[in-house]
């Protein structure tokens, strides 16, 4: 009999999974099943619109080989593993020493999976044969779902390299120059905490080395950039500039150093590329219908940038980490367009099974029309037949939205009004969000003017007020930014809409891009740009790197071709409030994202309706009292204590036998010649004791002999003159 699903949630985030809730096509129910879910990918079943159509599952046959024998490496102790890497693994996996900061399971498997394709014996990684991607140096993928906390693998990932390079110099398996590329400023930024010398580095925060390590730690360079500054100049643009200066495109070495700046000099690399599904080859004199044109110069810079600093001073490998490693192929995902060097697997159902993310809940069945299928019009809306035809028109920004949409707006909004009350009953200074993602900018324009002159008919009901409608060209255009020289935008305490207004000032044109990446990096930040605002709209997805924890509620209004592209947009509402531990069952307790419009095939819903997704835990800031200064009391920082163990050596002269010799038995002195036709010459040279004891005291002169009882070393103590004269000689 099929399993009825009251709770998604069945295992804990810090344990391999030992169950998963598996769909059956024929009964189209959900089986809770024994066993960890196999790696792979799900994606719809072509043409098909069903909500209940599980689509069609792809294996991952190379993560399931590896899977099982980095377990069996894991159990019998890391055979094979240095000294140092067998030492931050047992540290990872000290729930004792971590109970505050322990990591996920998931976060563990994949920083073992990257260490035993380098540390485990030959003989435990035979048959094991990862795929390139065709380009000169080596590419390994992690993915990990969005929410399950890849910065801290990445941290992890460079303590292990890092301090094994420190400690055995001469190992070409490890590096401790590291090359961060991110896809935008935003992920730029949040990974500047992969840098030690950072004051928010991850590296004290989650603890990833023990104190004794943080000073080797420190002697690893960690660049993070833009893949915007990998881009260069060809010769044929170059010849269409119209400047005076007529150089042709730089060489390797020029271009390294200019981009590399403080890693220019060094060797055998270690690159990082986050969001790695924007870093792709694209095959030579091949052309990609379908495909974005800025796409295709993103990967093509991207990933040719790498190439010549490999040419240059040579990468180690690149570590690509994703949510969603695929090449998009212009067409719906399928199984050839996934990344084929992915290693570790740890999607989406097993971080909602987890608890690590929000459980998203799909529009399943509606009271409305429907078909002879059942399926609920709100399921997804966009391929209603009203409701394409009526946003792939261009539109004035006060043209009425379809019915079916407005509907649905008044649906959702109800459901966010309810949880909005709700965190305001708990004194949550920030509200719910609710993001629109819409097919194109005339329909984001719609949206907004419906919101701001409040034509979805709601009643007495409250709607999202504080409404950001975001530029996409602006927000790229932020988003390619260098950074590092922009100040942060900060404003006084205020309203909403105080926070996300311009400045009476006019503002440049780049001023207005970092405004907008700033309101929309910091929605749900008390006392920053985007505390305050209540709606999100925007065209395509947002960008990668946003983490809002305070999203529940999302419609979407474009089309969604692939799985890929659901759990892409999703993913930016999936973070957690809260990562409190039931201490009673061991899991997370479930937070939701309720979700209009995008049509999910192979997620497990839940039997009931639930509750309002909770407010975020309410957190009490503990810091020090200015007033109270003189009262503190200082504690010696004590970073370790070192015990030093010396041999002591004693002597009892007691029991040490005299030997006494004669002078006139022991040669004092010798005569050598050098010899010719075997016969020795008259040109003599003598050694004698005579000499030495002069420039030397005789206790310091040691004489190889043997003597019955004593040792074969001796030495003279002087008693008096030589010749004729004896000497004691004093076993040392």
């Amino acid at each position: 009999m099929p399993a009825t699903i009251d709770r998604l949630i069945i295992t804990s985030p810090h344990e391999e999974p030992k169950q998963h809730w598996s769909y059956d096509r024929e009964r189209r129910s959900f089986d809770l099943l024994n066993g960890r879910r196999p790696a792979g990918y799900v994606v719809a079943t072509p043409g098909s619109r069903a909500f209940d159509d599980p689509g069609v599952f792809h294996e991952l046959p190379l993560v399931n080989l590896i899977r099982p024998r980095v377990r069996a490496w894991r159990e019998a102790g890391y055979p094979g593993a240095t000294g140092i890497t067998r030492r931050l693994l047992e540290y990872w996996h000290d729930a004792e020493e971590r109970e505050d900061r322990r990591f996920f399971f998931c976060q563990l498997e994949a920083i073992e999976t990257l260490i035993w394709l380098v540390e485990a014996p030959e003989a435990d990684r035979q048959g094991v044969d990862v795929p390139r991607d065709g380009g000169p140096f080596a590419r390994i993928c992690s993915k990990m779902a969005t929410g399950s906390g890849k910065t801290v693998v990445m941290a992890m990932l460079i303590a292990w390299q890092a301090l094994n390079k420190v400690t055995y110099p001469t190992d070409r398996r490890f590096s401790r120059n590291v090359l961060v590329v991110a896809p935008g400023l935003t992920v730029r930024n949040r990974l500047q905490v992969l840098i030690p010398s950072n004051p928010s580095n991850f590296y004290d925060e989650f603890r990833v080395v023990p104190v004794g390590l943080l000073d080797q730690l420190r002697q690893a360079k960690v660049l993070v950039m833009n893949w915007h500054v990998l881009g260069w100049e060809t010769d044929e643009q170059l010849a269409k500039r119209k400047s005076v200066d007529k150089r042709g495109a730089k060489s390797d070495e020029a271009y390294v150093r200019e981009v590399l700046g403080g890693l220019a000099s060094a060797q055998n690399l270690l690159v990082i590329n986050d969001e790695a599904h924007h870093a792709w080859r694209v095959p030579v004199g091949t052309r990609l219908r379908g495909v974005a044109k800025d796409d295709v110069e993103e990967a093509t810079k991207w990933v040719g940038g790498l190439d010549r600093i490999d040419r240059a001073r040579g990468i180690l490998c690149a570590y690509d980490f994703s949510a969603t490693p695929f090449t998009p192929s212009g067409h719906q995902s399928s199984e050839e367009a996934l990344f084929q060097w992915i290693v570790s697997d740890f999607g989406l159902n097993d971080a909602i099974e987890s608890g690590l993310v929000k459980t998203p809940r799909v529009v399943v069945r509606d009271d409305g029309r429907l078909d002879a299928q059942l399926r609920s019009r709100l399921y997804h809306i966009y391929m209603d037949r009203d409701v394409h035809a009526d946003l792939n028109r261009p539109s004035e920004p006060e043209a009425p939205l379809p019915d079916l949409v407005k509907t649905a707006y008044v649906l959702l909004s109800k459901d966010w009004a309810d949880t909005a009350e709700d965190w305001e009953s708990g004194s949550q200074p920030a509200p719910p969000v609710m993001i629109t993602v819409a097919n194109r900018t005339h329909t984001a324009a719609r949206v907004a003017f419906a919101f701001d002159h409040h034509r979805i008919d709601a009643g007495d009901l409250r709607l999202p007020r504080e409404i950001l409608h975001i530029d996409s060209r602006v927000l790229a255009k932020a988003e390619a930014m260098q950074g590092g020289d922009e100040a942060p935008l900060t404003t006084d305490e205020g309203d909403g809409e105080e926070l996300a207004a311009a400045p009476a000032h006019k503002e440049s044109a780049d001023d207005r891009a970092i405004r907008l990446r700033e309101t929309v990096d910091t929605i749900g930040q008390p006392g920053k740009l985007g505390e305050k605002i209540e709606k999100v709209i925007s065209v395509g997805m947002l960008s990668e790197g946003w983490d809002a924890r305070t999203v529940t509620h999302i419609m979407g209004l474009r089309a969604f071709t692939s799985q890929l592209l659901c759990e892409q947009v999703v993913g930016r509402g999936l973070r957690r409030t809260s990562y409190e531990v039931n201490r009673e069952t061991g899991l997370f307790e479930p937070e939701y994202v309720n979700i209009f419009g995008v049509p999910f095939t192979f997620l497990p819903h839940e039997s009931h309706d639930g509750p309002p997704p909770p407010p975020p835990a309410k957190k009490t800031r503990i810091e020090p009292v200015s007033e109270k200064r003189a009262f503190e009391i200082r504690w010696p920082n004590v970073v370790r204590i070192d015990r030093t163990y010396e041999p002591r050596l004693t002597l009892d002269l007691a029991r040490v036998p005299v030997l006494q010799i004669s002078a006139l038995d022991t040669p004092t002195n010798a005569e050598l010649a050098p010899i010719l036709e075997g016969k020795p010459m008259d040109q003599l040279t003598t050694i004698e004791l005579d000499e030495i004891g002069r420039r030397q005291r005789w206790q310091r002169i040691v004489l190889s002999g043997k003597h019955p009882g004593a040792h074969p070393g001796f030495r003279l103590r002087e008693t008096g003159a030589v010749d004729g004269r004896h000497d004691d000689l004093v076993h040392g």
